[in-house]
This record gives structure tokens, C-alpha cells and sequence, in this order.
């Protein structure tokens, strides 16, 4: 009898124990939803290109909503997971600048598009974990950033075309043209061309920072 009252007794205790330790588990993660991370920043058009998609209201309420997730607790990105994907649908399917309407470009709004799908279905996770939350925000926070890269990009090719109006290679080949145009005029088209294509180049390396591997591969064959 004495037997089965210490059996009793010890199964009493290990029940307890083991519930002790779900609660301090579970009272240690959910802080951790609620606590506010800063994440990475988002890219912005840039100020001179700003009038070209002054218009494109689609793309400015995006770029404003996801100003939110920048510093954003876990809960509060899952709160606003489902507007953020709504909003990027019909962005998605805007009637865009015609500059901007390239198979390129396209590519990077479907990869946006995935990862704000995924942030949406980690709303659906019962168990979800603030770590896998964190680094949803920052994967959909990067993709828009490689979106507004690629109108920096595109408006800085487009504004190069604009201003280089002499062609370099006839010129090189016909000295009679080098009379007639300021060597110094030359030079400084020179210089502006080359600045603009260093900062093409730069923005096309910092397309990929952060997105899902499989979504860079994405990119890469654009």
C-alpha cells in the first residue's frame, strides 16, 4: 500500500515539475514577441528621381507602411502582415511608369511579392518564434529595398542617356570633331558618365543583400 502511495506521490511531483517548466518557457518567449527590434533599413528612391513616380501612388504606400516595420516588435509585424501583403498585391498589379514596365523590374516586384506572402503565412503559426519573425521582416524589408534600387538604376541610366549627348567613339576615330568640341566639355561628360555608371554598379551589388537565397538566384537570371 505504502508502495503505491510513494508511486502516486512521484508521478504527482513529475507531473508538476514538468508543467513548471512550460510555464517558464512559455512566460520567456512572449516577451520576446513584444519587444520592439530595429531592422534594417529600407532603401529609398532617391530625392532627384522622386518626380518620375511622384504619381505611382501604389509604390509611395508601400514604401510609407513599411516604414513601420523598420523598428517593430514581432506581434505588431504580424498585425500588420496582411495589409502589408494587400498593399503589395495592388502594387503588384498598378498600372506602372512605362520606364519601369520590364521584365527587370518585374522580377523584383514578384520577389517582394513571395516574401511578403511568407511574413503573411507566419501569421497563421500558432508557435511561431520571435527569431523566425525578425528575419521575415528584414528578408521583406530588403526586397523592397532591391524594388527602389532598381528605379535608382533605371532613372540614373535614364538621366545619363539624357545628358551624354556626344559620342565618344566617333569622336575618338575623327580628330577633325575633337576642333570643334571642348576638350575640357569632353572631359567632364567623361566624368559625369563614369560616375553614373559606378553608381549603377553599386546599386546592382546591393540588390541581393538580404533576400532569400532561393529569391537571389530569382534575381541573378533576370
Amino acid at each position: 500500500m505504502k508502495q503505491i502511495i510513494y508511486l502516486l506521490l512521484s508521478v504527482i511531483l513529475f507531473s508538476c515539475g514538468n508543467n513548471k517548466k512550460e510555464t517558464v518557457s512559455t512566460l520567456q518567449e512572449t516577451p520576446k514577441l513584444s519587444i520592439p527590434v530595429k531592422h534594417i533599413s529600407v532603401e529609398d528612391v532617391k530625392t532627384i528621381y522622386e518626380p518620375e513616380i511622384e504619381d505611382w501612388q501604389e509604390l509611395k504606400t508601400v514604401s510609407s507602411f513599411l516604414k513601420k516595420f523598420e523598428k517593430v516588435s514581432p506581434n505588431e509585424a504580424l498585425s500588420n502582415a496582411l495589409e502589408l501583403r494587400d498593399l503589395v498585391i495592388s502594387l503588384k498589379d498598378s498600372v506602372k511608369p512605362e520606364i519601369f514596365d520590364t521584365p527587370p523590374f518585374e522580377t523584383r516586384i514578384n520577389v517582394l511579392h513571395n516574401e511578403v506572402l511568407r511574413l503573411a503565412d507566419l501569421t497563421f503559426i500558432p508557435a511561431i518564434t520571435s527569431e523566425e519573425v525578425n528575419l521575415q521582416v528584414d528578408k521583406t524589408i530588403a526586397a523592397f529595398s532591391t524594388v527602389n534600387s532598381k528605379i535608382n538604376s533605371i532613372l540614373a541610366k535614364k538621366r545619363f542617356e539624357e545628358e551624354i549627348d556626344i559620342d565618344f567613339g566617333f569622336i575618338g576615330i575623327d580628330s577633325t570633331q575633337m576642333d570643334s568640341i571642348s576638350k575640357k566639355s569632353i572631359n567632364l561628360k567623361r566624368l559625369e558618365r563614369d560616375s553614373i555608371s559606378k553608381e549603377r554598379n553599386e546599386l546592382k551589388r546591393k540588390d541581393f543583400k538580404g533576400v532569400s537565397p532561393e529569391n537571389q538566384d530569382f534575381l541573378k537570371k533576370e
